[in-house]
């Protein structure tokens, strides 16, 4: 289980260059964003409503009651802290500024990468403890919104000064804090098996907050209205894609 965990957890990190190579020698291009930010939404919200917290109800070590005050607890709190601390999981449009750029930024953004990736690495961690299909089915959602995150916060470092290749060593390093959170959490789940549950409610909070506060709201930029069936169209295929994935992948309990 641990090695399944730790190649997720690696295969997850180095999307992080995928979304950068994307950008490094050119512009990204703003239609495929949203193609990837559609198919990210769609994947996400479907992974929480199909996948992840049917598990952690069917575990049945909690009432659902507490299962789904754990999620509204995870998007209160995804909430203030973005709001505080200037978290923005995927800024898919870049805002500048008149004046120069500031290093600070870059820290600020890296901080909040931390962050985010250590807790996609719990939930990674969690999901395989719970089930190797969810475990599957989680890595695949993570790495769909994990790669037109990291090409909006290589904009950002850009932005804020740092040379590309800094850039790209600072992106890398961060998102290999995945690993270490995966880890920390296979030891301590080993140890708490009751809190794996709850942390897979947490993750779904996570989810849902960045769906529909990020992901989505930039999809509603577009006034094109072949533009935005197209993106309902990838959305649709982001929710297939997890169902598919739940249906053919066996259970392991």
């Amino acid at each position: 289980m641990l090695v399944n965990i730790i190649l997720a957890t690696v295969l997850v990190s180095l999307v992080s260059l995928l979304g950068i190579l994307l950008i490094f020698n050119r512009p990204v291009k703003e239609k495929f964003l949203r193609i990837l930010i559609s198919i990210s939404a769609g994947s996400l919200l479907s992974v929480v409503f199909l996948d992840l917290l049917p598990e952690a109800i069917e575990a049945e070590l909690y009432e659902p009651h507490l299962i789904f005050g754990v999620v509204l607890a995870s998007i209160l709190f995804f909430f203030l802290f973005e709001k505080v601390l200037h978290w923005h999981h995927c800024r898919c449009e870049y805002h500048h500024e008149e004046s120069n750029p500031k290093k600070h930024l870059a820290y600020i953004n890296l901080i909040g990468d931390l962050v985010h990736n250590i807790v996609d690495g719990f939930l990674i961690a969690a999901s395989f403890m719970l089930d190797f299909q969810t475990g599957l089915v989680v890595t695949t959602a993570v790495i769909l919104h994990e790669i037109p995150q990291e090409v909006s916060d290589f904009g950002v470092l850009l932005y804020a000064g740092l040379s590309k290749t800094k850039a790209l060593l600072a992106n890398l390093s961060v998102a290999l804090s995945a690993v270490l959170g995966a880890v920390v959490f296979y030891f301590f789940g080993q140890s708490f098996e009751t809190a794996v549950p709850l942390m897979v409610a947490f993750a779904a909070g996570n989810f849902i907050y960045l769906s529909m506060s990020d992901l989505i709201p930039e999809l509603h930029h577009e006034k094109n209205p072949k533009e935005i069936f197209k993106n309902s169209l990838w959305l649709l295929v982001g929710v297939l894609l997890v169902y598919s994935l739940i249906q053919i992948l066996p259970h392991a309990h």
